[in-house]
């Protein structure tokens, strides 16, 4: 028996490999450029701005000690002479203060406020001159910071 040979393979050719990594590498390449473009945009842009700014600054300078130059003014007109006139409004009447405390209001170092006592004896802590309210109020301030110290 005569032994057939197998047929012989042709070589087998390589298929070219687009591995992932160099598509990425080609993107983030572009990528980088257009990023680096849009920086130098960025800066030509500021560059122009400042240089706007500045001149206009120096503008504004200039037209600034233009103005602080003095000059000679007109005399004015004394032909006829200021009368002034009566005011048409009604002079404001005077009210007497309210040195109660309001409702919201409470002294800390008692839980009461003036509104919570009955009868006469709140009449008693109204003041009847300015001096005792100006000496209830400072109390009141001493006895807040002495509250707030505890």
């Amino acid at each position: 028996m005569c032994l057939i040979k197998p047929p012989v393979k042709k070589n087998t050719i390589p298929i070219d490999l687009k591995l992932n990594n160099d598509i990425r590498a080609v993107e983030r390449a572009r990528f980088a450029h257009q990023v680096a473009e849009k920086r130098s945009l960025i800066k030509q842009y500021k560059m122009v701005r400042e240089r706007q700014h500045k001149l206009e600054e120096e503008e504004e300078i200039r037209r600034l000690r233009k103005e602080l130059i003095p000059k000679a003014q007109p005399m004015p007109h004394f032909d006829r002479p200021f009368v002034p006139r009566r005011s048409e409004k009604q002079p404001t009447m005077p009210r007497e203060p309210k040195f109660c405390i309001p409702q919201h209001k409470t002294i800390k170092c008692c839980r009461m406020s003036c509104n919570d006592m009955s009868g006469p004896s709140r009449l008693q802590h109204l003041p009847s001159s300015v001096e005792e309210a100006k000496a209830l109020y400072k109390n009141r301030v001493l006895q807040k910071k002495l509250i707030y110290r505890l």
